[in-house]
């Protein structure tokens, strides 16, 4: 029987909620990268008993996030949505994600598939099209190469393509069903196969 990737793609309006990063080293810099780099203005909290300067310095452009230069404490899980685990320590990791999943806190925690609650993945963005790319925690490999394949043959005028369907959209007349008739016969050129 072939496998399928029974995930639920989300995409999490981060500036408001309240996310928690367990780690201040390559990995917890990646995550809080990852997640910078597609939420800017994301309320997030590291917790670390070290930082890399590379974080450090990464950070100084974001000043809502907050460094807790320290071990995790169990009440740093207190009014969180969102807990990221990026530590060197498993056990660590374990128990963190039982105490947030006893507080019903989505989860993920770096090289551990089967704890994680959701994944980061890869993502392709061009203006306002993103696409987020999940190989269901099998292979990042596999879904950065996915990535750099997308992000060549998106054009790079999407953003005013997807401006032209909105006022197009806007300026149909009728109900629903027309609507989708209607931008269904406008967009079926840029997905023909030739």
């Amino acid at each position: 029987m072939e496998s399928q990737n029974k995930l639920f793609p989300v995409f999490l309006k981060l500036e408001v909620l309240n996310l928690l990063i367990v780690g201040g080293g390559n990995v917890g810099l990646e995550k809080l990268s990852a997640v910078l780099n597609n939420s800017p203005e994301a309320k997030v909290t590291v917790v670390a008993g070290m930082f890399l300067p590379e974080l450090l310095e990464f950070v100084k452009d974001y000043p809502q996030v907050v460094l807790c230069h320290r071990n995790f404490e169990w009440d740093d899980l207190d009014g969180r949505d969102v807990v990221i685990l990026a530590t060197d320590n498993p056990n660590l990791h374990a128990s963190i994600k039982e105490a947030a999943a006893a507080r019903h806190l989505l989860c993920n925690v770096a090289d551990t598939p089967h704890l994680c609650d959701f994944y980061l993945g890869s993502i392709v963005q061009k203006g306002d099209l993103k696409i987020a790319i999940s190989t269901n925690g099998k292979s990042p490999t596999m879904a950065k190469r996915m990535r750099e394949f997308l992000d060549d043959i998106i054009p790079e005028n999407v953003q005013t393509l997807l401006e032209n369907l909105r006022e197009i959209r806007k300026s149909i007349k009728g109900d629903f069903q027309e609507k989708i008739r209607v931008l269904n016969e406008v967009t079926a050129s840029m997905v023909s196969k030739k």
